[in-house]
């Protein structure tokens, strides 16, 4: 049993909720009753995050380009870099930032979920959508310079130090990556064809919900054995409507046919404050600000609550009608919340997967090298598969490259630019560790297998490369264990 200090500071969580009280405060340390609870909440986590993604991300990112005019390939190394990425390069510069942080740490986290994403995500959507072609000069272009950033970081790595110049360098990179891209989709083969990709999204449009719907496996039993059908049908409703229910509390809907006057007030509502929470690690809850009276000071999250009240109940009053057309501003909020959901879920899922980790007494290597890098990815995993399933596995496998990029070039490009920015004109010293190269390795050998097969396969991408790159992925994961256990 945890000590009333020990519970006292486990009641401070950093996330929504903390996992490690839940175990040693509120259950006592009985792992019989924790692990079931945990292995639970593990399984909500993921629900929600899945139905985020599916019913509400992948519809928003087909919008939003296709409102935008955005080719694939645009709409990957922007939409959907920031959507999966962002999360990720606060989390890489918070492990190297600050007297407490862990670069080692911060470094792994990258390369192992770049791993995850361009080996076993990859394989994952071709095991999904394959065959399916892709554009071979965006695809060539995104892989190859994927291994170009992943190269000059191994370069800098194995010198053992990076100056500010290289730092700035790594950012500046992707900055030259995102306007390649552009002039490319004005002026190349796939501006051209921004039209027809335009029209392919919306018709995705209606296809967001593919991956919440039962599989034809299970109707088919239905269809075979009506109580059973029944039963699971109910099972299905009690699971699925309160998750509905929630989401549809704080992701606007963007069409018109899906208008729901309490559902926009709550949005009104509700919307700003989870922002504001997103936004607490800079600006705390509690921050006090005037506010109409000069005497006295407000949290700042009561003031914020205070006047989106007030304008939900004004939209309450005067709106009476729906929207005749969809509106881009909604559509932006609701991809906005959307991450913020997918963010969040990926967080909550990654802390209960470490609580579990260290209730069942595994090795805090193993940990690192297997559940962070897990937990950092899984919102790329399932933001990409939706997309697979929507019929949209072009975006889905520029996404596996540009999102890992962003983290690794934007992400921890940032926080190595701090870094170097206090060490300047010396330069600051990387760790070595025998596990960061072979995830380097590792990562370089799937880009690089990938590059070649589908090159090879005429830019098809073939599903038996999706079982090969699982294969990869297996392998380092038990080469890191095995490296993780024996040095620590």
């Amino acid at each position: 049993m945890a000590s009333p200090d020990a519970c006292a500071a486990l009641a401070r969580p950093p996330a929504l909720l903390d996992y490690a009280a839940i175990h040693s405060c509120l259950l006592r340390g009985n792992a019989r009753l924790s692990l079931p609870l945990l292995a639970l909440l593990l399984l909500l986590h993921f629900r929600l995050l899945a139905a985020a993604a599916s019913a509400h991300f992948t519809p928003a990112v087909s919008r939003l380009a296709a409102r935008l005019r955005l080719s694939p390939s645009m709409a990957a190394v922007t939409l959907l870099a920031l959507g999966n990425g962002a999360p990720d390069a606060f989390a890489s510069a918070a492990a190297l930032g600050g007297a407490g942080g862990m670069p080692r740490a911060g470094l792994a986290a990258i390369l192992s979920a770049g791993a995850f994403v361009s080996a076993f995500v990859v394989g994952a959507v071709a095991l999904i959508a394959a065959p399916f072609a892709v554009p071979p000069a965006s695809f060539a272009r995104d892989v190859f310079f994927y291994l170009i950033a992943a190269s000059g970081l191994f370069y800098i790595y194995l010198s053992a130090e990076i100056f500010l110049w290289q730092a700035v360098g790594l950012v500046l990179f992707y900055v030259f990556f995102v306007g390649l891209v552009f002039y490319m989709d004005l002026g190349g083969d796939e501006g051209k064809g921004v039209t027809n990709s335009v029209a392919e999204l919306q018709m995705a449009n209606g296809i967001g919900h593919v991956a919440m719907d039962l599989p034809v496996t299970v109707e088919d039993h239905k269809q075979q054995h009506p109580a059973l059908g029944t039963v699971l049908r109910k099972v299905t409703e009690v699971w699925e409507w309160p998750i509905a229910f929630v989401l549809k509390l704080t992701i606007p809907s963007t069409l018109p046919s899906e208008w729901n006057k309490v559902y926009i007030c709550a949005n009104i509502c509700l919307c700003p404050l989870l922002l504001l929470y997103s936004f607490s690690s800079f600006i705390p809850l509690d921050t006090r600000i005037v506010f109409l009276l000069p005497q006295i000071r407000f949290p700042i999250w009561s003031v914020v609550l205070f006047a989106s009240l007030c304008l939900a109940l004004s939209h309450f009053l005067l709106e009476k009608e729906a929207p005749g057309r969809e509106n881009i501003a909604s559509t932006l909020i609701s991809f906005m919340m959307s991450v913020f959901w997918i963010s969040t879920m990926a967080g909550e899922l990654l802390n209960c997967l470490a609580a579990i980790g260290v209730i069942m007494d595994f090795p805090p290597a193993i940990l690192g090298m297997t559940v962070l890098a897990w937990g950092n990815s899984v919102g790329d995993l399932v933001a990409n598969v939706a997309l697979a399933k929507a019929g949209q596995p072009t975006i889905a496998i520029a996404g596996c490259f540009a999102g890992p990029m962003f983290n690794m070039l934007v992400g921890l490009g940032t926080a190595l630019v701090v870094q170097t920015a206090r060490m300047y004109p010396r330069a600051y010293v990387l760790e070595f560790h025998v596990g960061i190269v072979v995830a380097f390795v590792f990562l370089l050998l799937s880009l690089m297998g990938t590059l070649l097969v589908v090159t090879w396969a005429r830019f098809r991408v073939p599903r038996f490369w999706g079982y090969c790159l699982m294969g990869i992925y297996i392998l380092f994961t038990i080469v890191s264990i095995a490296i993780a256990s024996t040095s620590g």
